[in-house]
């Protein structure tokens, strides 16, 4: 079908990754191993914890969901896309613009033999959903909901066919659906719904199957060679994942040769590390390092102090220091995006900045940052918020850093600003690879936390009614237009404090091969080897 438009401490975790990678030196050839920034192992019991980078090792190795992400060589020119899944295709109900149709795969198996069915799709939404459920899962209620924001129902058809129902209509739902991943329902009902033994033993139709735990050190998979998309059978005999939420713990371990592939490199090392052969690897890929505002309570409140705060920053400086890695960011999606039009571009003047504190009447103008030390995307958090509190304290504001670790922050941005009116600003690193998740969840009422992902409760009648053209706009030209008219007003608004665009840096060693970056947050490593 074509597109649609188109837990533990720091220390004891670098502890626990020493042991272990003392002995990854007698790794079976083929074997990689991954350095993650995670401050933990992502949970396996369907939709990830730590945050997409949680997506891109564990819930989309182990799992499918109906549509995925065109993570292939052929794509990785051009923005990721969604493609085919566990449905091979899907259309709207010509009779009933709220109601989704979609035809499944047939001859998919789960990891532990079972046969994939659309009963298995109407259990994993009540899974995630249905509260009154044996199934149901609290855990993957709140991982999957920023997903289900317009979700209402789902119902069988026949054995390879699903509808789902939505509470308006949308035209992004396919979108939506991709973040959703399903789970064997035969596994779950072996373990009787206990949800810490399933996370042992997971089963999914995905191109890894799971075979051993160290908990908080280590996580190990092996190639499910009875993948349904033969040419996604993993290439390599093992792959290894290891928290390392420290960007000098995972470099020592790159140059040591005690993993091959870290995400997230130190910027200052950049140079030694090409210098002994690693393989430097960026592209541009659909993810902001901004700030989520309180619109409720605070000086976020006025406008006039949300463009104050971008004004403030110099994000040459901060490209300087993250040493060429990453692109300024000066409205939500860089300029290449279809629909970026033609936003206020927030560059560097200092002394408008200071004017319009003033004219707020917010000098000094005293906000709290939730920031964490370390988390999927987060890139290189400590010393990032150290620069903005800085070039922000020059023009009259006076920042508190509140730090804390990934899934904390994590556990704040679910609850929403009612739980914390006295965190001002959140910076949560944001993937924008679908207009929903790049625009609409940051600015549409019905998002507000912690129904949805618009944290701060934005709330503009103007926004609202273009969220709702958007979602009933199925022609995909004209849908184009009102999510341009969307992001030129979010830049006027000054929805965010707008940071960097991320471009995705990762090192490897001269013996990994087969790799090709995708411009997407998710990434395949099933064509991936590793030599002696």
């Amino acid at each position: 079908m074509a597109a649609i438009f188109f837990r533990p401490s720091r220390a004891a975790l670098a502890v626990g990754a020493a042991i272990l990678l003392g002995a990854a030196g007698a790794r079976a050839e083929g074997t990689l191993t991954v350095g993650m920034t995670a401050g933990d192992l992502p949970i396996t019991t369907g939709n990830p914890d730590q945050g997409f980078e949680g997506y891109r090792f564990v819930g989309y190795n182990l799992y499918d969901s109906l549509v995925l992400w065109d993570l292939s060589a052929a794509g990785a020119d051009k923005a990721a896309d969604i493609k085919s899944g566990l449905a091979t295709e899907w259309h709207i109900d010509e009779g009933n613009s709220k109601r989704w149709i979609f035809t499944l795969r047939q001859g998919v198996k789960w990891h532990d033999g079972c046969d994939f069915t659309a009963d298995d799709v109407v259990w994993n939404m009540s899974h995630s959903t249905s509260e009154k459920a044996p199934e149901f899962d609290p855990s993957q209620f709140a991982q999957a909901r920023p997903y289900l924001g317009t979700y209402a129902g789902v119902e069988k058809i026949d054995d390879h066919t699903v509808a789902f129902d939505t509470k308006v209509p949308d035209s992004l739902f396919p979108y939506e659906i991709s973040y959703v991943l399903m789970i064997s329902p035969c596994r779950a009902k072996e373990v009787k719904y206990n949800w810490t033994e399933y996370a042992l033993h997971p089963s999914g139709t995905g191109p890894y199957k799971f075979d051993k735990i160290v908990p908080h050190q280590r996580l190990e998979f092996v190639p499910n060679t009875g993948y349904w998309d033969k040419a996604r059978v993993p290439k390599q005999d093992r792959l290894v994942l290891v928290p390392m939420p420290e960007a000098s713990t995972r470099t020592a371990a790159l140059l040591s040769g005690q993993v091959d592939w870290i995400e997230a490199p130190s910027p200052d090392a950049i140079d030694r590390l090409k210098a002994t052969g690693m393989q430097i690897v960026t592209k541009v890929y659909p993810h902001n390092w901004s700030y989520q505002l309180n619109f409720v309570k605070g000086p976020f409140a006025d406008k006039r102090v949300r463009q104050a705060a971008n004004y403030a920053l110099n994000r040459q400086d901060m490209k300087e220091m993250l040493n060429g890695l990453m692109l300024e960011e000066y409205a939500t999606v860089p300029p290449s995006t279809p629909y970026y039009g033609h936003p206020i571009l927030y560059k560097h003047d200092p002394e408008k900045a200071k004017a319009l504190l003033k004219e707020a009447g917010c000098v000094p103008c005293k906000v709290t940052f939730a920031i964490s030390t370390s988390g999927s995307g987060q890139m290189q958090p400590l010393p990032m918020n150290e620069l903005v509190k800085s070039q922000m304290e020059e023009v009259g504001f006076q920042v508190t850093l509140n730090t804390m670790d990934w899934n904390a922050l994590l556990d704040l941005t679910r609850a929403g600003v009612d739980k914390y009116p006295d965190v001002n600003a959140i910076n949560v690193s944001r993937q924008t690879q679908d207009p929903f998740n790049a625009l609409i969840r940051h600015v549409w009422t019905g998002a507000w936390a912690p129904k949805g992902s618009n944290w701060g409760h934005y709330s503009n009648p103007e926004m609202d009614k273009l969220v709702e053209a958007i979602l009933s706009e199925f022609d995909t030209a004209k849908r184009l237009q009102l999510l341009t008219k969307m992001h030129e007003l979010m830049s006027e608004e000054a929805a965010l404090i707008f940071v960097a665009h991320d471009v995705n840096p990762r090192a490897m060693s001269p013996k990994v091969h087969g790799f090709v970056q995708a411009q997407s947050w998710f990434q395949d490593l099933t064509p991936v080897t590793v030599s002696q």
